[in-house]
C-alpha cells in the first residue's frame, strides 16, 4: 500500500482549491463538485477503515497481544508531508 491518510489529506484539500477557482465556468464548475462528492465519499470510507485499524492496535495492546507491533501502512506518518 502507498497512500497514507496523509495523502488522503493532501487530495482532499488539492479539490478544496480546485473549487476556489474562480476560472471554472458552469459546467467545468459542475464536474468539479461532482467529483468533490465522490472524493468525499470515499475519503469518508477510508477514514472509517483507518478507524477500524486504530480500534484493533488498541485492542492487542490492551489485552498483550504478543505479536511484534506494527502499524497498518495507512495509517503511517511519512516525513515531508506537503
Amino acid at each position: 500500500m502507498k497512500n497514507t491518510l496523509g495523502d488522503l489529506n493532501n487530495h482532499l484539500f488539492a479539490q478544496l482549491e480546485k473549487l476556489g477557482d474562480e476560472d471554472l465556468n458552469g459546467e467545468q464548475m459542475d464536474a468539479e463538485i461532482r467529483r468533490a462528492e465522490a472524493m468525499a465519499k470515499i475519503g469518508e470510507q477510508i477514514i472509517k477503515t483507518g478507524e477500524l485499524q486504530l480500534k484493533a492496535m488498541i485492542h492487542m495492546d490492551e489485552y498483550g497481544y504478543e505479536r511484534a507491533k506494527a502499524v497498518p501502512e495507512m495509517l503511517e506518518v511519512r516525513g515531508g508531508v506537503k
